[in-house]
């Protein structure tokens, strides 16, 4: 498969990339651990986007493009890859469609994951993080939570819930979200790629999301 998972934060985007993968070997990708492999590999590009986050500054499109267009021609994405949240905005949809019919690369669909605000919120605020940096595994104390006395099952580090997950900072990020990446849901829909999947449990979600695979 070769799609785009658009969401709102906390709409399950990375869980149902990971579902997915399981499904047929298609590789997850997102910017975030794309940049972060660039920068331990100490690659050329790795180590001009380190200058940028050293500096605390935002990782310019033309540079995130020139990763992407590394990325995608790795091996693992001969099988399909899944685009967990990028693009993120309108210019970075448009450098990404060039980026793809210059690689001969046709994506399959844009999946749009709606989920209403107050599932949102319940999910976000309920949602615990390892704290070992090297670790990072995500936990929710309702659904699935962490050890005994809050550590991580996997590391024994303890879990915490991070700055950007409260109510407000939730908040926050729903209004950047809906200002900034939301017109990609009528970009894409213009393409014809479009695809929106009322996403309230991750499994149903990527059954769903199969199906129109296989249609």
């Amino acid at each position: 498969m070769r799609i785009i998972l658009l969401g709102a934060p906390g709409a399950g985007k990375g869980t149902v990339a990971k579902l997915l993968t399981e499904f047929d070997g298609s590789v997850q990708i997102s910017t975030g651990d794309i940049l972060r492999a660039a920068v331990k590999e100490g690659t050329p590009l790795g180590k001009e986007a380190k200058g940028y986050m050293d500096r605390g500054d935002l990782v310019p499109d033309s540079l995130i493009m020139k990763l992407m267009e590394v990325r995608l021609q790795e091996p693992d994405c001969a099988k399909g890859f899944i685009l967990d949240g990028f693009p993120r905005t309108i210019p970075q949809a448009e450098a990404l469609k060039t980026l793809l019919a210059g690689l001969k690369i046709r994506l399959d669909f844009v999946a749009n994951l709606e989920v209403p605000r107050d599932v949102i919120l319940d999910r976000l605020t309920t949602r615990r993080t390892c704290s070992n940096p090297d670790c990072q595994e995500i936990y929710n104390i309702k659904s699935n939570p962490p050890g005994p006395g809050g550590v991580c099952k996997k590391c024994g580090s303890p879990t915490i819930q991070r700055a950007d997950e409260t109510e407000e900072a939730i908040s926050f990020r729903l209004e950047t979200y809906n200002a900034k990446t939301a017109p990609l849901i009528g970009f894409y829909g213009k393409e014809g790629l479009l695809k929106t999947f009322v996403s309230l449990s991750s499994k149903d979600t990527v059954e769903s999301i199969k199906g129109a695979l296989k249609a």
